[in-house]
């Protein structure tokens, strides 16, 4: 029974809105990590919730009844979280015992990026794309792009002269 909730905790962590830190982390070397906020949001490639900069409890490290979506990322990825400073808008993820990471280590860069892509908020995009297939070429417009993402691009993706 342990063996199959690590099981779904994993495929949880790496095929969720949260995957591409799960993937990030995986690959980070050392044993702590400080990052902003924004930094965590150029990595999923959206934006955290307003809670994550109100709440300090959005950023626990939560284990009873499964834990969040997000604290799942980070803790099947063999990471923890401390110092949240929500001022500054940053924290440190530290390293835990709790999982090997040979496996996952060895993986490409170029690999998590693509598994990044495939399971973060532009998923929707990116199987559109890869659809249409190599070579081909796609005109669109911003409201297409909306739809297949079902969101709103933000107002910085539509250039204006």
């Amino acid at each position: 029974m342990k063996q199959e909730r690590e099981y779904l905790v994993r495929q949880a962590a790496t095929r969720g809105k949260y995957a591409p830190l799960y993937y990030h982390l995986s690959s980070t070397a050392g044993r702590n990590w400080k990052v902003s906020f924004g930094e965590i949001e150029n990595i999923l490639g959206f934006d955290l919730p307003l809670s994550a900069r109100l709440y300090r409890p959005w950023w626990a490290n939560q284990t009873r009844g499964g834990g969040h979506s997000h604290a799942l990322a980070w803790q099947a990825a063999g990471w923890k979280t401390r110092d949240v400073d929500l001022d500054a808008e940053t924290l440190v993820f530290e390293r835990t015992d709790a999982v090997s990471h040979e496996p996952v280590a060895t993986i490409s860069k170029e690999h998590l990026k693509r598994e990044a892509v495939a399971h973060g908020k532009y998923a929707p995009l990116y199987r559109h794309l890869l659809s249409i297939g190599a070579g081909s070429a796609w005109s669109t417009t911003f409201a297409e792009v909306e739809r297949i993402l079902d969101f709103r691009l933000p107002a910085s993706a539509q250039w204006r002269p």
